[in-house]
């Protein structure tokens, strides 16, 4: 009997929004009696779930797919899937260019993943690709393993987006629709995932703020945290992927009062010039930007706000982005991403490039520079401000660089984007909550020691 038949081998890329497709696709393979193997040489079938952001991602995606590739020689390998964006962007030209891909599956088909191996298998299929339109979002019916710690998960409220940012090609990807999941089904999902052992849950969308906006806002973000706050054992809520210009009062508050909803938001703001928030086509102005992150911090003073930025998109000017510069220095953001410009067919900034210009490299890079040095040290100078206090930290186990030290995060850091707690004093388990008096303050780390009383 071939010990590979019916085993997958699974490769997740890009974004938590795409780990929880995977997570979805895994659960939808082992309930039609799949094997889940951890090594790709013994696997009938690898799928590499794919990313397009932007260049870097989907070279990413390319090698990875090609690395899988040359498993074919060992004469397992029978079945290579390439899912998610980058299948769903350009599975036509994939199909000629990489003969080596058996299956394409878009970002709106991934749950028919097992029909489709099980119809390959019976020689069903006369096509290479599966990719349509994108209108499912997966319910709390829908198969899923949490392939993370098993402390924290992701909770994916909605899918889709209307924003139409000029740098950004996700609407053609996920969809130019807004698909939210009811409030019903989240809860009952978060239920099952606070028995499974799950403490952080991590709400994600591709637009936090627009939740229920195809049902006129009946079911909205506020509904949702208030029934969220109510399930046993979940101890976290975090907010990830919130835009700016509808980040209502009424969110706030419950970030203000509610002990579970940490005080961290994740807000992408993408820039500091009107002109160039205009030509992003971001619905929002500096001012307005100001105003929202001082109203944040006067409700709740050790807010912790994590934004991304853009720099070097077509008509930033020096002036512009010596504007930008002027935000990131006035508001002071305790964590930051900053992304070179990234020019991507299909968008409306790559149309505009053709008219502007593009921003030379040199000058893209000078300007990522810039940003990341002033960032460092207002990280630091935000983490020095935590010397002498004692936080609860939520213990991930040893530290990635030393099994000396043990590795935890306080409500201020998000897994895997922010720094991390290092516990040098003092013993815990994995997935454990432990208060930690911090004792020195690096860059974009803590450390601290456990205190018990």
């Amino acid at each position: 009997m071939d010990s590979t038949r019916n085993t997958v081998y699974f490769v997740s890329l890009g974004c938590p929004k795409n780990l929880v497709d995977s997570q979805v696709m895994l659960g939808m393979l082992k309930s039609n009696q799949f094997r889940i193997t951890e090594d790709p040489s013994k696997a009938e079938t690898i799928i590499v779930n794919t990313c397009s952001f932007i260049q870097s991602a989907k070279e990413e995606s390319i090698n990875t797919i090609l690395d899988m590739a040359n498993l074919k020689a060992n004469g397992h390998l029978k079945n290579l899937v390439m899912s998610g964006c980058l299948a769903q962007r350009y599975s036509k030209d994939l199909e000629r260019e990489m003969p080596e891909v058996d299956l394409f599956i878009g970002t709106g088909e991934y749950h028919r993943v097992a029909d489709l191996l099980k119809e390959k298998a019976l020689g069903k299929l006369r096509q290479k690709s599966f990719v349509d339109i994108p209108e499912f979002i997966h319910t709390d019916e829908t198969p899923r393993i949490n392939t993370g710690a098993n402390y924290t998960a992701f909770l994916k409220i909605s899918e889709g987006c209307v924003r139409n940012c000029s740098f950004c090609i996700i609407p053609e990807l996920r969809g130019h629709k807004v698909r939210s999941r009811s409030i019903e089904s989240l809860i009952l999902e978060a239920n099952t995932l606070a028995q499974s052992g799950v403490k952080e849950l991590c709400l994600v969308a591709q637009d936090l703020t627009h939740y229920g906006i195809e049902n006129g806002y009946k079911e909205n973000l506020a509904l949702l945290l208030k029934e969220l706050i109510a399930v046993d054992g979940i101890e976290w809520i975090r907010l990830h992927y919130a835009y700016p210009d509808n980040f209502t009062d009424k969110v706030i508050d419950l970030m203000a009062t509610e002990p579970k909803i940490l005080n961290y938001v994740d807000m992408p703001l993408q820039h500091g010039d009107d002109g160039v928030l205009k030509l992003m086509n971001r619905q929002i102005k500096v001012e307005q930007i100001y105003n929202l992150v001082g109203r944040l911090r006067a409700k709740i003073p050790d807010m912790v706000f994590r934004t991304n930025l853009i720099v070097g998109h077509p008509g930033e000017d020096e002036a512009a982005f010596e504007n930008l510069k002027k935000m990131v220095k006035d508001l002071e953001f305790d964590r930051l991403g900053c992304f070179k410009y990234s020019l991507e067919e299909g968008t409306s900034s790559y149309r505009l490039s053709k008219r502007l210009g593009l921003v030379p490299g040199n000058v893209v890079q000078r300007r990522f520079s810039e940003i990341m040095d002033i960032q460092q040290s207002i990280s630091h100078k935000k983490n020095k401000s935590f010397l002498g206090k004692t936080v609860p930290v939520l213990v991930e186990g040893y530290s990635s660089e030393t099994d000396l030290l043990l590795q935890g995060r306080f409500f201020g850091q998000a897994q895997e984007i922010d720094g991390v707690v290092l516990i040098n004093d003092g013993t815990a388990e994995e997935g454990s909550m432990v208060n930690v008096e911090i004792t020195e303050a690096l860059p974009y780390d803590l450390v601290g020691r456990i205190i018990v009383h």
